[in-house]
């Protein structure tokens, strides 16, 4: 049986909700839970290729730091190597028109997915094992929360590649796509804020790194590619003590030595001005990020 086949095309959006920072029981994406949902398979349309939504800027770049999802831990990253087989299921038509996890309005039709750790948006290649057919996709949004699954599609998507209710798939990310939509976002992004607070000043802005040091630190994110992490602690530095910590394959960046008057205004002004949903830690250990 053929493993993999050339990809034919780019298309996408996804499926979802909020944010990830809470507890879901079974299957769900943000904080909105729901099961599996069967697709009965029509026949399958042409494929066309659609660079321009593919490589479209999102609202945000999401990466996000580690968080828990009934005890299970997830550690996002940004991996352009990743290369896994598992299984993947099918997003809940229910979900179309919600928003998704980088603020992203999810809509059946488009060729989307969700992962657990993998930024948003991130571009992969979904293909079904079981007939080594394949789809392109836009990952983004997290999900599904069901350990014995790596991934979920949209309808359309599991379509596209005959995916009836679960089957094992191998998902690749598409580093130079991948690359492609993360610069448009971010380069979106960085100009939007700047135009913002030429015009009008923030409320949620934080005065210059100072002296005060203290038992919390914040993390980020966490990357495989120093250069990612050290590029993204550069940025960070109009915040505090923004350090990269090497543990394991891992290169996480923190801001770090703050006391918790001042962890708590660093939390407010990343969620504000960054789209970030950073970790907490006391004295190395994690802490819920709004306990203070």
């Amino acid at each position: 049986m053929k493993k993999l086949v050339s990809l034919a095309a780019l298309t996408a959006i996804l499926a979802g909700c909020a944010d990830l920072s809470t507890t879901s029981t079974g299957t769900s994406y943000g904080t909105n839970g729901f099961g599996e949902e069967p697709l009965v398979a029509t026949a399958t349309t042409t494929e066309t290729l659609n660079d321009t939504y593919l490589l479209s800027p999102a609202p945000k770049y999401y990466v996000g730091s580690a968080y828990k999802v009934d005890e299970v831990q997830y550690i996002p990253v940004e991996d352009m190597t990743y290369n896994q087989t598992g299984m993947a299921g099918i997003i809940p038509a229910e979900l179309n028109g919600t928003k998704t996890s980088n603020g992203e309005v999810f809509d059946v039709n488009q060729m989307v997915a969700t992962s657990k750790t993998l930024p948003l948006p991130t571009i992969a290649r979904v293909t079904n094992l079981d007939n080594g057919q394949s789809v392109v996709v836009r990952v983004n949004n997290r999900g599904p929360y069901v350990n014995t699954r790596l991934m979920d599609l949209s309808p359309a998507a599991a379509q596209k590649i005959g995916l009836n209710g679960q089957a094992k798939v191998q998902i690749q990310v598409m580093p130079e796509q991948s690359t492609a939509v993360k610069n448009a976002t971010l380069g979106t992004t960085t100009a939007a804020q700047t135009a913002t607070q030429t015009s009008t000043p923030s409320e949620a802005t934080v005065a210059a790194p100072d002296a005060v040091s203290g038992p919390y630190s914040i993390q980020l994110a966490a990357f495989y590619a120093q250069d990612s992490a050290d590029a993204l602690a550069n940025r960070m530095k109009t915040y505090g003590e923004a350090v990269v910590v090497n543990e394991g394959d891992l290169f996480k960046v923190r801001i770090i030595n703050m006391d918790a008057a001042k962890a708590r205004s660093v939390i407010d002004a990343l969620r504000a001005n960054e789209g970030m949903a950073p970790g907490l830690l006391k004295d190395g250990r994690w802490v819920n990020a709004d306990s203070i």
